[in-house]
């Protein structure tokens, strides 16, 4: 697996840049359930990121059902991680049906979005 370089320059903390690009590319089946992810390790070198903050996105990754790990054996993409992104559509399609309900343009319902997260 190959994990995409982090932008130095963001504003987004680079635990969540790399949390975000895994579970998004979970999602779109870029990266298939059993994927083996590097090892935490293995990716904050490849990353230039210290060992904390790659092991802090591999937790976060866990608790939301993203990824799996199974001890010696490594850290995979859980099967499970496509079932979320049915779940995120599932949202996103509810609070576009109440926006549009409540009178909210693209880009209210968007900053409203943004404003919150």
């Amino acid at each position: 697996m190959h994990v995409h370089p982090l932008d130095p320059s963001s504003t987004v903390a680079p635990f969540e840049q790399l949390r975000a690009q895994v579970a998004t590319r979970a999602a779109s089946g870029d990266l298939p359930a059993g994927t083996r992810l590097p090892t935490v390790r293995a990716l904050a070198a490849e990353l230039g990121l210290a060992v904390n903050t790659v092991a802090k996105a591999y937790r976060a990754l866990e608790s939301d059902g993203v990824i799996t790990t199974e001890g010696r054996r490594g850290t995979f993409v859980s099967a499970t991680a496509a079932a979320g992104s049915t779940d995120a559509v599932a949202a996103a399609a509810a609070y576009i049906a109440d926006a549009r309900r409540l009178g909210l343009t693209q880009a209210e319902a968007v900053h409203l979005v943004e404003r919150s997260w």
